[in-house]
């Protein structure tokens, strides 16, 4: 099993950009589709972003279609959010996460989740 770390996390004005890092640690992260999710206080958790194992496939909630980016790297291990053009909505915590399958990601179906890094966007 994987162990995630999130980093990349911070204030930033609405309309600005920031970039979520997730350091995977253990065996097997080029064999898990990582995803990233988000919670707001009061709130469930929420699916953001999805990757499949080879980084070839991507897919998005509708709130972060056209703004946000996931990528991988699994040479390196990392998995990452590009956020664009930012909104005080996307204040969150975000999660990074791996799953067997995208679908499985997609419904929070998760094996491992990272601590959480905190996005505060200012208006």
């Amino acid at each position: 099993q994987v162990q995630l770390v999130e980093s990349g996390g911070g204030l930033v004005q609405a309309g600005g950009t920031l970039r979520l890092s997730c350091a995977a640690s253990g065996r097997g992260f080029s064999t898990y589709a990582m995803g990233w999710f988000r919670r707001t206080p009061g709130k469930e958790r929420e699916f953001v972003a999805t990757i499949i194992q080879t980084g070839r496939e991507t897919y998005y909630a509708d709130s972060a279609t056209g703004r946000f980016t996931i990528s991988r790297d699994n040479d390196k291990n990392m998995v990452h959010l590009e956020m664009t053009n930012l909104k005080p909505a996307d204040t969150a915590v975000y999660y990074c996460a791996a799953a067997q399958t995208v679908v499985a990601a997609k419904r929070g179906h998760v094996e491992a989740w990272g601590q959480g890094t905190l996005v505060t966007v200012s208006s």
